[in-house]
């Protein structure tokens, strides 16, 4: 199997995954923004009910799509693709929200670098705010989710640091080789 040059910043929503997305593309990486958050922009704009706090199946549903979406658009990239969340974690969500098996069978398909990066609850950081309006305790619920899920999967998590953006971003960079 050819290794993958897509690498996930999965978590604790609030835990800094976007930040570090930005640095890592202010370095010059080609980077995917989470498509929960764009889903959710479109659908307050727009009116819609695909939101996680209204219809968290259609939410998780649409989110799989625009992470399918973005995966397909991204191969060609050259060098690291760093991913804001992604498909697993939209997949884990659908799971979630509707009892159906999806996970696995998404993950078999759509295979991103063995290493996924992890950021812990932090509660220091975490805010919520017209996009992000789930409580720490059901963040942390969704963490949990995610922690147990990748690991199932074939997956090598590493647990981002508590430091600034600019120590995580050297550190997920050492992590991958440079």
């Amino acid at each position: 199997m050819k290794k993958s040059n897509f690498v996930i910043i999965s978590g604790c929503s609030g835990g800094g995954k976007s930040s570090l997305i930005e640095a890592l593309g202010a370095r010059g990486h080609a980077t995917v923004p989470e498509p929960g958050r764009r889903i959710v922009r479109n659908e307050l704009v727009t009116g819609g009910t695909a939101l996680p706090w209204i219809d968290m199946a259609g939410f998780a549903a649409r989110a799989v799509e625009m992470a399918l979406a973005d995966r397909a658009g991204a191969r060609r990239l050259p060098g690291w693709v760093f991913f804001d969340r992604g498909l697993i974690d939209a997949a884990v969500a659908l799971e979630h929200a509707t009892g159906e098996t999806v996970t696995a069978r998404v993950a078999r398909k759509h295979r991103y670098a063995d290493t996924v990066f992890l950021a812990p609850p932090w509660p220091e950081l975490y805010q919520t705010d017209d996009e992000r309006r789930a409580s720490m305790a059901e963040a942390i619920a969704e963490y949990e989710r995610l922690a147990l899920a990748y690991p199932s999967l074939g997956y090598s998590l590493i647990e981002l640091p508590r430091a600034s953006v600019a120590e995580r971003a050297d550190f997920v960079l050492k992590t991958l080789g440079g």
